[in-house]
């Protein structure tokens, strides 16, 4: 889980915050949408797009409940993999996605934090993703929290530089995460 501290960071103003907020709701409906051409734009050229696995750990091993960079991930993705999972929709040939899933991507608490020299933001944000696919599969729910570094750029005005996928399961029950977060 990511680590919070009990001294609050300082804020960014609060129309940057209006805009990394519209941002971010703008993703989650080209996800919905299944816009996934127009999604990748939104990544900046050295993206890194992970999600680290996640173990129980007792208080005292706290610290190591979420997988280092250098350790298992569930996915660990630059944009020519990003590239890759999107084309491969496009085939009809990606039977864990035929038929499509459909999702709804809900993105809450978001925690802008102010600027830092280079321009970039880091960016806190809760998530529920609801997936269903088919008519008789159950419903597969995700929740957890997202850790963004936005950079000014790109058709939307920001550009993922990288996000930290941390869920809040340790066991993965869905047949497959075919998806985007």
């Amino acid at each position: 889980m990511t680590q919070t501290s009990t001294m609050r960071p300082p804020p960014a103003p609060a129309a940057v915050q209006h805009d990394i907020e519209q941002f971010l709701y703008f993703e989650a409906q080209l996800q919905d949408e299944r816009r996934y051409v127009e999604w990748l734009e939104l990544m900046a050229e050295d993206v890194h797009y992970w999600a680290p696995t996640l173990t129980t750990r007792t208080k005292r091993e706290r610290k190591f409940e979420v997988a280092l960079p250098t350790e298992v991930a569930h996915f660990d993705d630059n944009l020519q993999h990003l590239q890759m999972r999107i084309d491969r929709l496009g085939t009809g040939q990606a039977w864990s996605e035929e038929p499509q899933s459909r999702t709804r991507h809900l993105i809450t608490n978001v925690i802008v934090h102010a600027q830092a020299e280079n321009g970039e933001h880091k960016v806190l944000s809760n998530f529920l993703l609801y997936r269903r696919r088919g008519e008789t599969n159950p419903p597969d729910v995700f929740a957890g929290c997202r850790v963004d570094v936005l950079r000014p750029g790109g058709p939307a005005g920001w550009l993922i530089a990288s996000r930290r996928i941390e869920l809040d399961q340790t066991l993965i029950l869905a047949k497959n995460l075919s998806i985007f977060f």
